[in-house]
């Protein structure tokens, strides 16, 4: 994949910190949703955006993959790849990488555009939808990641 750039960096605070001593499952998803947001922001569906256009995006979907432990003030970055997308979705691959490197997790999300005065799903804003064809062009990588696509289930030896 090509190298995007991280749309957040942070640390791991100490309420993601679950019983076993690492970031907890639930967090992983909360920082690929801070990744959606600043996504939104950067294609121009920032707060003030979505007031004034009555529009927003939803999750319809997310499959995440836990790749390694991440832990308590450890830095970390999210960083996201269209894989398509059309007039009100998006498909998308996030990761989450760790100190030195440490691809942590990733999240594969199909996200919708959606009317908020009508409750229905809709075509992206013009403005918003020539920013998504901007951050496609640098952020579609050559071939999909390992980890889009995947099916959940228990493989049985024949």
């Amino acid at each position: 994949m090509s190298e995007a750039k991280p749309l957040i960096t942070s640390k791991v605070p100490v309420d993601w910190i679950d019983y076993n001593g690492h970031m907890n499952d639930a967090d992983y998803v909360r920082a690929f949703s801070i990744g959606v947001d600043e996504f939104m922001s950067v294609i121009g569906l920032d707060e003030e955006a979505r007031r004034k256009h009555q529009y927003t995006m939803y999750t319809l979907e997310n499959h995440v993959c836990y790749l390694d432990e991440m832990h308590h003030e450890e830095a970390y970055e999210v960083k996201m790849y269209i894989l398509d997308y059309d007039a009100k979705r998006v498909h998308a691959f996030l990761e989450l990488y760790g100190e030195n490197g440490k691809r942590a997790a990733t999240s594969e999300q199909m996200l919708m555009g959606m009317d908020q005065s009508e409750g229905r799903p809709a075509p992206f804003p013009e403005a918003v939808s020539a920013q998504l064809k901007v951050f496609a062009e640098y952020h579609t990588p050559s071939e999909a990641p390992e980890e889009a696509g995947r099916v959940i289930g228990i493989r049985r030896k024949k």
